[in-house]
């Protein structure tokens, strides 16, 4: 059957992604062999394929595939996560639409909504994937809501709790006012924006005088509860033990004193509002203040905000300001350099705010995750990711596990009274009654007497768990499964999320298993544009995926992808590289194509060049194979692609193809086809693990296979000997060959005409590759002499001269004229060279780099000098 003229790929991507998942070949089971495990990084529930998604799952198929072929238990299981702050954002806006108020839905009702949400678009990034060529275990498909992990989720606290590890503490929060949840401070993103600096003024009770406080946020002034002074400053010394009227509020609260106030910063004076600034709620805290929160929860005024009640901060801000300038209270503006911290979800300015949460003491928890990384029991590609982790951990902060949200998982705390302390945490509803009984001695007491706390948990406190969740580790450490596949092998992810989820695994695995969760830690760069911007929708600079599978192929996108994205180091997307990666694509095919439409004879003997040939690649693809090992022990996944993609497209289809390619409407030896189509394999298992489609597509055409002879199950090549002479020798007749091409294409000889060509062997340079040289030279005769050859063109490779006679192929007077002015320009271009290699300023002062390249300006000419005066010797 003939092949088509055009790569096909989306038919032949349906085709072999339909036939692996018919054979079960992604799927994996408990044997004798090494276990390979990935763990996916669990996508939004709800999300959609983006440019990140396409390179990180990229390298993680690239990295199971050639597992596979390694012939290792390759397991890669896919997930997502329920997201509990986007996905609720997301019903709560639905529901919005409908007319629908959350706040008059009961939690049951909710969740109703948020689980029918979730199974209509849940899913549909795992299935986008399919498109990519990802090979997961689709059987083992998880997600962070599933039965077992909440219940691993749920054990979890609840043993810790036991611990002494997790508390409940009345603390100054970060709290998102849209997403109406408090956040860990890993999710504040803080910016530098420019803002203004206010001073106000405040009268002293009792008298005409007053002080003057600098402030950032003047609507916080409704919720002051104290002016402070330094006691050591001379110049408030009349102050002490006063009181101050807060402007617009009119309320007099006490002037302290407090060696925390820099006398050299701002005024001097500082307004303290507990409420609303950690470093004032420590100060408040300390001389026993009143505490005042003026917001709502979605940062909007309470009563407290006077008649600025129900406006929005920003809004109350501006109207304010107004009003003290009114009063002759605003002083001055000054122009100010702020941090703000914001939502990393949502976007929305973080509001400090006290509440009751629950915390997870990290610091002794993270000792041993910090060691795992330092000691290189766990390892970071790249390594310079190392110092960002170290200081993380060494300066962890007790983690905010609890979410003021229903999506998620339920913080298994029960109360039973008004009372702070009147809780208890336990698995089930039965539990915690019978733990409340003990707990009262009231044995009167019922289901209904206890109400469960209503937050949920962090999302990143399920998905801390997963590389032991996934295989049931948590509710049955000693399970078959996650004895065989735990620890993982490697974790691809972006370093956005290396404390946030990387870190937090390395803890949880040492808490529950006492051993690291994987080995290595591959952290992908960002996808930037051309304008090194990220990509976003609201940039309108990211291409839909899809787009691009439907336009360039899988297979091309997993190049293009790939071609530029060293680890740890952003990768700057163009279009342009996935119509390389699909050019790439068309030439393997196009390679397949030549050596298919030959006829084969099996009657006639293999030529010298073929068989020359033949044992050249095999050595050159022996030395790309170890070239290969080595990127892929250090992770150099890019690398390892520039050196398939050079192996197949330099030396096997422009050298290799070339020099045993049979002559027009001639046929091939059958020696030389079955050695071809050998090599062909061995490129095929290569090229694999980066184009998955087009080498199974090949492998099929190759011979008739049944389903266990699949390319995605076959065998990695063995590494043999390397004939290193036989290269170099190569190298060398390669730069003749392109020698004799330049001279056809120069002097317009075309190579249909056969030519002769002599050697002044000054070398004695190896004969091995005449029979190539020959071939690809078209020449009808090559002999080795001893003096040059007069009346002909020549060339020089390293020390020997190649000389071709002219007879009537051009005209001797016009090459003399050509070559006499092409060596007077060198001659000169020599000159300026020598003369600014001869600048003692230009070289004592020239980068190493700079001086080089003009000493190899130099030689070069020189040489180019030696073989035009030898060409017109020859032709005089």
């Amino acid at each position: 059957m003939a092949l088509a003229g055009k790569y096909d790929a989306k038919s032949i991507e349906e085709k072999w992604y339909n036939y692996w998942m018919e054979n079960n070949y992604f799927h994996s089971e408990v044997d004798d062999r090494e276990a390979y495990t990935i763990v996916i990084p669990p996508p939004n529930v709800t999300g959609v394929l983006h440019m990140g998604h396409m390179l990180n799952n990229t390298i993680q198929d690239v990295l199971i595939r050639r597992a596979r072929l390694k012939g290792y238990n390759a397991c890669w299981v896919p997930g997502t996560d329920h997201a509990s702050i986007a996905t609720e954002a997301k019903v709560v806006a639905k529901l919005k639409e409908q007319g629908i108020d959350k706040n008059d839905l009961t939690r049951e009702e909710f969740l109703e909504h948020a689980w029918e949400w979730t199974h209509k678009h849940g899913g549909i990034i795992l299935e986008q994937l399919k498109k990519l060529g990802a090979s997961c275990d689709w059987e083992r498909t998880a997600f962070t809501m599933d039965d077992n992990l909440s219940a691993s989720v749920i054990k979890v606290f609840v043993d810790l709790y036991n611990k002494g590890l997790i508390y409940r503490g009345y603390r100054m929060v970060n709290w998102d006012p849209e997403a109406k949840t408090t956040l860990s401070d890993e999710e504040v993103i803080y910016e530098e924006k420019q803002g203004n600096l206010y001073y106000l003024k405040y009268k002293i009770e009792g008298s005409e005088d007053s002080l003057t406080i600098a402030t950032t946020r003047p609507e916080t002034i409704l919720g002051d509860t104290a002016i402070c002074i330094n006691p050591n400053d001379e110049r408030f010394t009349h102050l002490k033990g006063k009181k101050a009227i807060v402007p617009i509020a009119n309320r007099a609260i006490p002037i302290i004193e407090d060696e925390y106030v820099d006398m050299e910063f701002g005024t001097g004076c500082l307004k303290v509002t507990p409420a609303h600034d950690q470093n004032d709620k420590v100060l408040g805290d300390k001389h026993k203040l009143e505490v005042i929160d003026i917001f709502n929860d979605d940062a909007t005024l309470n009563s407290f905000g006077l008649h600025y009640e129900g406006k929005d901060r920003f809004v109350v801000r501006k109207e304010i300001l107004k009003e003290l300038e009114s009063l002759n209270v605003l002083e001055k503006t000054e122009t100010h350099l702020n941090k703000v911290g914001t939502s990393e979800r949502t976007k929305a300015v973080i509001e400090p705010k006290l509440s009751d949460q629950w915390f997870l003491k990290m610091e002794g928890l993270a000792k041993p995750a910090l060691d795992a990384v330092l000691e290189k029991d766990v390892n970071l590609v790249p390594e310079k990711f190392i110092n960002t982790y170290r200081h993380w951990m060494e300066n962890v902060r007790d983690w905010n596990i609890s979410r003021q949200l229903w999506w998620g998982h339920q913080i298994p705390a029960f109360f039973y009274g008004d009372g702070k302390e009147d809780f208890v945490v336990a698995e089930t509803k039965e539990e915690a009654l019978a733990l409340a009984k003990e707990k009262t001695g009231n044995n009167g007491l019922q289901d209904v007497d206890l109400t469960q706390d209503p937050d949920a948990l962090d999302t990143w406190f399920s998905s801390w768990l997963w590389p032991m969740s996934v295989f049931n580790g948590v509710l049955e450490p000693d399970n078959e499964e996650i004895n065989y596949y735990y620890p993982t092998n490697d974790l691809v992810t972006a370093p956005e999320i290396l404390f946030f989820w990387v870190a937090r695994m390395i803890i949880a695995g040492y808490e529950y298993r006492k051993e690291k969760p994987f080995t290595n830690v591959y952290l992908t760069g960002i996808v930037r544009d051309k304008q090194r911007r990220k990509m976003s929708k609201s940039l309108g600079n990211s291409p839909d995926p899809l787009d691009l599978i439907d336009k360039y192929g899988a297979d091309g996108i997993r190049v293009g992808m790939l071609l530029s994205s060293p680890a740890g180091n952003d990768l700057m997307f163009d279009e342009d590289l996935c119509k390389q990666g699909s050019g790439f694509v068309n030439k393997i095919w196009n390679a397949f194509r030549l050596i298919k439409g030959w006829e084969i004879d099996s009657t006639i003997d293999q030529p010298e060049a073929s068989a020359i040939a033949i044992q050249w690649y095999q050595s050159k693809f022996q030395k790309a194979l170890l070239e290969l090992e080595g990127n892929y022990d250090k992770y150099r996944i890019s690398d390892a692609l520039m050196t398939t993609y050079k192996i197949i497209w330099d030396d096997f289809c422009s050298w290799l193809l070339e020099m045993i390619k049979p002559a027009y409407q001639s046929p091939i030896d059958a020696k030389t086809y079955r050695e071809v189509l050998a090599i062909l394999e061995d490129n095929l298992k290569i090229l694999h693990p980066f184009t998955p489609f087009i080498s199974e597509e090949i492998w099929q055409q190759i011979a008739d296979r049944k389903p266990e002879e699949a390319l995605i199950i076959s065998s990695w090549p063995n590494i043999t000997a390397i004939n290193e002479t036989l290269i170099n020798e190569f190298d060398v007749a390669a730069e003749v060959i392109s020698g004799i091409r330049t001279i056809r294409k120069e002097k317009n000889i075309s190579f249909k005409e056969t030519i002769s060509m002599s050697v002044l062997n000054s070398e004695k340079t190896s004969t091995t590759f005449d029979a190539v040289i020959s071939k690809l030279g078209n020449l009808d005769s090559l002999e080795y002499v001893n003096e040059k050859v007069d009346g002909a063109l020549s060339f020089r490779v390293k020390s020997n001269e190649y000389f071709i006679p002219i007879s009537g192929a051009i005209n001797v007077e016009d090459e003399i004229k050509k070559l006499t002015e092409e060596l007077k320009y060198t001659e000169g271009f020599l000159k300026s060279v020598q003369k600014k290699l001869q600048n003692e300023r230009f070289v004592n002062n020239a980068p190493e780099q700079v001086i080089a390249n003009e000493r190899k300006k130099e030689s070069d000419a020189e040489a180019k000098i030696a073989t035009l005066k030898s060409s017109l010797s020859g032709l005089k």
